[in-house]
């Protein structure tokens, strides 16, 4: 699904080692991906890239072939806060010698770019956002409608081992429940070889519980530091490009450009696109296209 690309498995703690992919030649891009997914996320777009950029795939802890380190609700989930997923990112892109870089981002990935963005400011040049809104404002105007279309943000933040459970019992059902429409906005978009590895993460009792423990993170410490973060007038401060689905959640719950300019200090434009959640393997031509004008042009 790669060609040309190498792969490599770097320590970026003495408990978590990184999995990913690099190829290309140009200023440097680190793509993040989301939940439940996997670096073969960008499998439509990486390729493509590789001409104009040197591109870092990496699968985020707790998904993939990257590290799972234990995590509990006594030590706050903070294992796998955003400010400590971030700091995996920039502890990669440091021993790839990467000092300086720019990022795309999609879902929890997108939210992991952001605190790095607040937390490492001279590190990022440009960043692209794909299909979310800040969490602390999308925790704070949770409604019904909103509620009832990501209930996963609300099952999966449950007390161990309550939905780490139901997922390894019934991965097909959560599959389809998932995948099958609704919250990502269509069908048949998505490779039988990528949704497998996606799939394949719900056999493994510690990367289950690590995609848990990412939104139990997502609900508590994030949200302390992300209100700390805008108590101290923290913000993002590189250019910001941010694309949504049209058929997707956050088209009807929330101005997205206006909340993305609230935590911002540069400028932020973007669009909503002809795509549900997974704009990466929905659009991947109405993606590249964006790229290349915010990143290149």
């Amino acid at each position: 699904m790669f060609p040309g690309f190498t792969e490599f498995n770097i320590a970026v703690s003495p408990t978590v080692t990184i999995y990913g992919l690099k190829a290309g030649t140009g200023p440097p891009l680190l793509l993040l991906h989301g939940f439940p997914q996997t670096h073969h996320i960008w499998h439509k777009i990486a390729p493509e890239l590789i001409s104009s950029f040197t591109v870092i795939l990496m699968d985020l802890r707790g998904y993939g072939k990257s590290s799972k380190p234990p995590s509990s609700a006594s030590e706050q989930h903070k294992s796998y806060s955003k400010s400590v997923m971030a700091t995996d990112c920039t502890s990669l892109m440091t021993q790839l010698g990467f000092e300086k870089f720019s990022i795309v981002s999609h879902d929890r990935g997108a939210r992991i770019a952001h605190k790095l963005c607040v937390d490492f400011p001279v590190r990022v040049e440009r960043l692209m956002l794909l299909d979310i809104a800040p969490t602390l404002a999308m925790f704070e105007k949770t409604d019904q409608f909103f509620a009832t279309a990501y209930w996963h943000w609300f099952f999966l933040i449950q007390s161990s081992p309550f939905p780490e459970k139901v997922l390894m019992a019934s991965p097909s059902v959560f599959e389809e429940r998932f995948f099958g429409g609704g919250y990502s906005g269509g069908t048949g978009y998505m490779s039988l070889e990528a949704k497998a590895e996606y799939m394949a993460q719900f056999t493994d009792q510690d990367g289950v519980h690590a995609m848990c423990e990412d939104y139990r993170a997502a609900a508590g410490i994030d949200l302390v530091e992300a209100r700390e973060d805008r108590e101290k007038g923290r913000k993002v401060t590189c250019p910001v490009r941010v694309l949504w689905g049209k058929t997707g959640v956050i088209e009807k719950s929330f101005d997205c450009l206006g909340e993305w300019r609230a935590v911002s200090e540069g400028s932020v434009t973007g669009e909503a696109v002809e795509s549900g959640h997974y704009i990466a393997e929905q659009v991947p031509d109405v993606l590249l296209r964006h790229i290349k004008e915010f990143f290149v042009n």
